[in-house]
């Protein structure tokens, strides 16, 4: 009987990011960024334990909660800007030998910034490794791009010079790209390396370095904020399959019958306003009337549930058109009644809220919805995450979207 290897998933996250101030736990589709290479480590058959090497207490923090060991601050001297990985991994295997004798068989690294990764990827990578033993490491690579077969230099004169030459194509910027040699960009979804590469050959690859193969539409490396806003629609709207921190979302079911929207924190910012008489006023925004009205006629129907008692709320239902329940404790018996009154069907209903009590909603319906400030447990759990804020157009953006699949 074999013996199972020590595998050891350390994901380096250093507090210090530059382009996108603390990136590593900011919110990504719902999740902090870190939890999906977590999530993708605790997910593998291959990993045998979990660590993040950070030297920051609250990356650490979220780590813990998430359910990755972090028994290290790693040294300020290791988490600058020009931080390269080896010394990374030299600390921690280091330490991980001195303070506990561990010595794992396989070292996997997990970068926070490619957090779209297949299912087995991390199986397939440490079985290629661990079927070889003469390679070092293991490193995910995808098509490139570009070719660089038709890229070029510029000399000190001025003339274009071929970037490489290729046997037998005198003129391989010319030739068809079916004739040229396949070429791979490596990503930074997974490297497996033996831990002997790392503090003998003092190397993150070594000498002999096998392919994991990686789909390209996995391809995501976070640098930028536009990048992000991109990478979260591929993550929201392409219903591909890859490893998540939560359930799989839901997508906006082909046919929609019913919207039901919270009020508070949905068709209001969630701010109240108070006069010396203890009268309340909130406000709302007359762009999300206005897609409400074109749902309307469009055949849609939609239904108010709120906690709120305030009479406002009644109120903006009958400015709207809308039937309403308020003050209600119970939103998701509500919901139940409701849907099986009308005789709606659950799988054509989506539910819209910001708040904690609009949880117990989610599960009775085909799609959750969030909106883009609500609260944390609420976006985790949410099948879809706005990019308007309640009370600032959330409401007329999920009418917009429903109108255009209506009409694509």
């Amino acid at each position: 009987m074999v013996a199972k290897l020590e595998v050891l998933a350390i994901i380096p996250a250093r507090g210090g990011s530059k382009g996108i101030p603390r990136k590593n736990i900011r919110d990504f589709a719902g999740f902090p960024l870190i939890t999906y290479s977590i999530a993708a480590a605790q997910q593998s058959e291959a990993v045998t334990r979990v660590i993040v090497s950070t030297d920051d207490e609250e990356i650490a923090a979220v780590a813990r909660e998430w359910g990755a060991e972090v028994p290290f601050l790693r040294p300020a001297e290791l988490a600058r800007d020009e931080t390269l990985d080896l010394p990374v991994f030299e600390h921690a295997l280091s330490w991980l030998a001195e303070h506990e004798q561990y010595h794992p068989d396989l070292v996997i690294q997990l970068r926070p910034t490619s957090p779209v990764r297949p299912a087995d990827l991390i199986d397939r990578a440490v079985a290629k490794l661990a079927a070889h033993p003469e390679a070092d490491s293991v490193r995910g690579i995808v098509p490139a791009g570009q070719n660089p077969h038709k890229m070029w230099r510029v000399g000190s004169d001025g003339r274009l010079q071929s970037l490489l030459k290729v046997d037998g194509i005198s003129e391989p910027y010319n030739a068809p790209r079916q004739t040229l040699p396949s070429i791979y960009w490596q990503t930074g979804h997974i490297d497996v390396i033996r831990p002997a590469t790392i503090l003998e050959k003092h190397s993150m690859s070594g000498d002999v370095i096998l392919a994991v193969h990686i789909d390209p539409q996995y391809t995501i490396d976070i640098d930028n904020l536009r990048d992000w806003a991109r990478y979260e629609w591929l993550v929201r709207e392409s219903n591909l399959a890859m490893v998540s921190p939560g359930l799989q979302p839901r997508l906006w079911p082909e046919k929609v019958s019913l919207v039901v929207f919270d009020f508070d924190g949905v068709m209001t910012d969630d701010r109240v306003w108070v006069n010396q008489d203890g009268l309340e006023y909130v406000a709302a925004n007359r762009s999300d009337g206005m897609g409400i009205g074109r749902l309307l006629a469009a055949g849609f129907k939609a239904v108010i549930i709120s906690t709120e008692t305030n009479p406002v709320v009644a109120a903006r239902a009958r400015k709207l058109e809308l039937p309403y329940f308020h003050g209600v404790g119970d939103k998701a018996s509500i919901l139940k009644t409701y849907l099986e009154k009308e005789a709606i069907p659950a799988e054509e209903t989506i539910y819209v809220g910001n708040d904690v009590n609009d949880l117990p909603c989610f599960p009775l319906v085909a799609c959750a919805i969030a909106v883009a400030d609500a609260h944390p447990d609420v976006k985790r759990k949410a099948d879809q995450i706005l990019t308007r804020r309640g009370g600032h157009g959330a409401v007329r953006e999920v009418c917009d979207i429903l109108l255009s699949r209506k009409n694509a």
